[in-house]
């Protein structure tokens, strides 16, 4: 049986995937990269280490990397953090899960201070057991580093005691190298076909859909691998 439950936050517990976009794009104009939106808005689920190098050369990373990162949180903090919103039955959805007596941690590509913002948003403060940010891993998503500290948070646990929830392939395929299984959602804008082909072993719209089939779903009484 699953231990522990471990969610993405971004896209996944709270509309906030384009308004990350948005942010980078101003940046990143910011610094004189004109980018297309769409091509920002597809690497988001990066952590800014992983992101910045699509879009700026070695020596320019070395060079501009730090300051715009801390540009992106200032725009970030100050022009969109107060529109995002939680989607629909979080935390009925974590209620649900601890009622089977299932720990739930968080595995964000955040800062540590934006996830208490989006934990207060999603009113669930008070049932998260363990949570790591892009503070507690050298590398972000699509490395599996956040998810290994997630599993060091939650005492050690062994990857097959516990199944992964986000919304992009980067989840998929950091819980996949840190031996988790991952259910993929919809609501952070990536295709099925691409978060089942990152190894999503289930997809559902959002977290109101993942709670209203939540029998049916891999975190119903799953087996333990092995």
């Amino acid at each position: 049986m699953i231990e522990a439950v471990i969610f993405d936050v971004d896209g996944t517990l709270v509309d906030s995937v384009d308004l990350h976009a948005h942010a980078w794009q101003d940046a990143l104009r910011d610094f004189g990269h004109e980018i297309d939106y769409a091509e920002v808005r597809g690497q988001i689920g990066k952590g800014g280490d992983q992101l910045m190098p699509v879009f700026l050369d070695a020596e320019e990373l070395e060079e501009k990397g730090k300051a715009l990162s801390e540009h992106r949180a200032r725009i970030m903090q100050e022009r969109y953090m107060p529109r995002i919103r939680p989607f629909p039955a979080v935390r009925d959805l974590f209620l649900r899960i601890r009622q089977d007596g299932t720990r739930i941690a968080l595995a964000s590509s955040a800062k540590g201070d934006e996830l208490g913002v989006y934990k207060k948003l999603a009113n669930i403060e008070d049932l998260v057991d363990a949570e790591t940010s892009s503070d507690d891993a050298e590398r972000s998503k699509p490395f599996p580093d956040i998810f290994q500290a997630a599993l060091s948070a939650l005492g050690g646990l062994d990857p097959s005691r516990a199944v992964v929830v986000g919304d992009t392939p980067y989840d998929a395929e950091a819980a996949g190298k840190a031996g988790l299984r991952t259910i993929g959602v919809l609501c952070g804008g990536f295709p099925e076909a691409d978060l089942r082909r990152a190894g999503c072993v289930a997809v559902y719209a959002d977290p109101a859909a993942l709670l209203a089939g939540y029998e049916a779903s891999p975190l119903a009484r799953v087996p333990a691998i092995g």
